[in-house]
């Protein structure tokens, strides 16, 4: 078996079973009586997920901390959490931050 086609089966399989994962959550998941706390406990978790994934690049941007004035991300990053808190909308949210951060970009 030559390299390319080991690389081929090798992405085949990883997609089969990351697909067979998944389909077993969503059939045991209709099956399983799931505690209330744990249910609760569960809506947190894409706001959690999505704060893991954002605050390294804001906080790292080239790969070392950056806590300083001069890191456009992280004053971008502010205000669209100032506008996330006033207004609760995820348009006004995104738009505010990625204005700041191009303005701020052009600027530099």
């Amino acid at each position: 078996m030559n390299a390319e086609l080991a690389l081929w089966a090798l992405f085949v399989a990883i997609g089969l079973g990351t697909f067979a994962l998944r389909v077993s959550f969503i059939q045991a998941y209709g099956r399983l009586r799931i505690p209330p706390l744990l249910s609760q406990a569960l809506a947190y978790v894409p706001a959690s997920v999505l704060a893991a994934l954002v605050l390294p690049a804001v906080t790292h941007p080239g790969g070392e901390m950056a806590l300083d004035p001069g890191n456009a991300r992280l004053l971008a990053a502010a205000l669209a959490a100032l506008v996330a808190w006033r207004t609760k909308s995820i348009l006004l949210t995104l738009a505010s931050g990625m204005g700041m951060l191009w303005l701020q970009q052009s600027l530099m």
